[in-house]
């Protein structure tokens, strides 16, 4: 992080323990401060289809200064193999350091309201349940509010944020600090990296962008939010070869 600069912390985010952080490294991997646990989780759908829930898989190891693959080209993945020195993907980071809610959409409800900023969305599909979750915090009835929440609580990307609307405040958990390698069996895909607890994520040029409860990052080199996935993966296909 750059001398005296202090990275935003979305409101109703705890950060997670300050020696536990990601670091962009210039046109290479991701590399892991700290030792939070890492492990696959697979998007798992309902019996309509849609995404419900997560199914946690293999888990890796993980020590101070592990270099996870973000080029999508490893052969060792999740772990970087220095591909990225050969594939010829562009890593530049585009991502804004703005507060995600900046660039956010507000729906209005009677108890509960939504933000949204798209340009995360990693295509993971939860918000699709019910009436969709746009839908959802505009019907009144304590079944919609609590289906609302639980979608945007499995967004990985942290998008989708529900705030009550009498304090004003996001219905948010604490949540402990983890890595998690998403796969997503009904796009027949590999989906990014997600991290869920506060992580703090530090750009190659030292700044940090703003501290969330729930980010993803791209793994695959497609995304055209870099460091931050965009859903590119499903549409190429991405493959990362690890256990479903």
């Amino acid at each position: 992080m750059t001398e005296n600069a202090k990275p935003e912390i979305q409101i109703g985010t705890v950060e997670s323990d300050p020696s536990i952080y990601i670091e962009v490294t210039r046109d290479g991997p991701y590399i892991v401060h700290g030792v939070p646990p890492l492990h696959v989780e697979v998007i798992t759908p309902n019996s309509t289809g849609h995404s419900w829930t997560y199914t946690e898989g293999q888990a890796f190891a993980v020590k101070n200064g592990t270099a996870l693959c973000r080029c999508g080209h490893s052969r060792n993945k999740p772990y970087c193999d220095g591909s990225h020195l050969k594939a010829g993907v562009n890593l530049t980071e585009t991502a804004p350091f703005t507060p995600m809610l900046d660039g956010a959409q507000e729906i209005d409800g009677p108890v509960v309201s939504l933000t949204d900023n798209e340009a995360y969305c990693a295509f993971a599909r939860f918000c699709d349940n019910g009436n969709r979750i746009w839908n959802e915090v505009q019907m009144p009835g304590e079944q919609h509010v609590k289906l609302a929440v639980y979608m945007a609580h499995h967004c990985p990307s942290g998008r989708l944020i529900v705030w009550d609307n009498a304090t004003r405040q996001p219905i948010e958990t604490p949540q402990p600090a983890t890595l998690s390698l998403l796969e997503d069996p009904v796009e027949q895909c590999s989906g990014p990296l997600a991290l869920d607890g506060g992580i703090r994520v530090q750009s190659a040029s030292g700044e940090s962008y703003e501290i969330r409860n729930r980010q993803t990052l791209c793994r695959c080199g497609a995304s055209s939010n870099k460091p931050f996935c965009d859903g590119s993966h499903a549409s190429i296909k991405f493959q990362d070869g690890l256990e479903r």
